[in-house]
């Protein structure tokens, strides 16, 4: 069986045998001594977090025991830095200690084995926050052109793993920073999904942060704010011809598929005396 790493690159039996892991690859290749200045961040990395204290444990064993395993870099495009393919935190780590050097294995990568790699080996590690990790599997998807299916097996996750991490990027971006800052956990902001308007996942999420709701409190709440808005008066309208709901309902089913897809939809519906109006937006990126 394949690893992960060189399915997702789609790479053939005769080189899968020279990449079968990619610890052992690069422990064949030269090591070289790098200036810790001359090596910049991966753009691609989905931590965005570090813990200080992690860092400090890391350099701890640095300092004692040296770097057992070298980082992986490659060089810029102006040539005169180097990128993180892989090892960023032993980076941060060397750099905190205030050394000059780093043992190092350079790759001559493109962006999207770059962007991979660094994927990849923090998807494996399982530290990422579950919205790192949504934005590491659509990530993932948008450069390798996967479905949610396809990338589960590669990655050897269910389905619904994938498709349920991928939800959270539909919330607001407050949510997501509240998951970010440990405020709340990732069930709560599940529980707050069916409440779809933004303006109620942010009216919840205050109440959540004030009252350190537990998530079955959370989900209670989330049951009575979707009573309370169904017993709304509704303003009256035009009744629709049986042939007009249909179709409506045709293209609600076919958004609600290309969302769970992955794809950040928006769209207004408005509704006319004549006609109804739907306007959707798909962002290219």
């Amino acid at each position: 069986m394949k690893h992960s790493f060189s399915r997702l690159f789609g790479i053939g039996e005769k080189e899968e045998e020279e990449a079968e892991l990619f610890a052992e690859e690069t422990n064949k290749e030269e090591i070289q001594e790098i200036e810790v200045d001359a090596i910049v961040p991966n753009r691609f990395q989905p931590r965005t977090i570090f813990s200080d204290e992690k860092i400090n444990e890391l350099a701890t064993t640095i300092h004692t025991h040296g770097i057992i395993q070298p980082i992986v870099v490659r060089k810029t495009e102006d040539q005169s830095t180097y990128e993180i393919i892989a090892g960023e935190r032993r980076w941060r780590a060397v750099k905190s200690l205030g050394w000059d050097k780093i043992s190092a294995i350079v790759k001559n990568f493109s962006d999207t084995e770059t962007a991979s790699v660094a994927l990849i080996e923090n998807l494996q590690r399982e530290e990422l926050s579950s919205i790192e990790e949504a934005h590491a599997y659509a990530k993932l998807l948008e450069l390798h052109d996967l479905t949610q299916e396809a990338l589960a097996q590669r990655l050897g996750k269910g389905q619904s793993t994938v498709a349920n991490k991928l939800r959270l990027l539909k919330l607001p971006e407050e949510v997501q920073q509240a998951i970010l800052q440990k405020k709340i956990t990732e069930r709560h902001a599940r529980a707050l999904i069916p409440l779809k308007a933004p303006e109620l996942q942010l009216k919840l999420l205050e109440e959540m942060v004030e009252k350190n709701l537990n998530v079955k409190q959370t989900e209670d709440r989330v049951v009575k704010m979707l009573e309370q808005d169904k017993r709304k008066p509704k303003p009256r309208r035009k009744a629709f011809s049986r042939d007009t709901r249909i179709a409506m309902n045709t293209i609600r089913q076919s958004l609600s598929m290309v969302e769970d897809s992955g794809v950040k939809l928006n769209t207004e519906e408005e509704e006319f005396e004549e006609y109804i109006q739907l306007t959707i937006r798909i962002p290219k990126k």
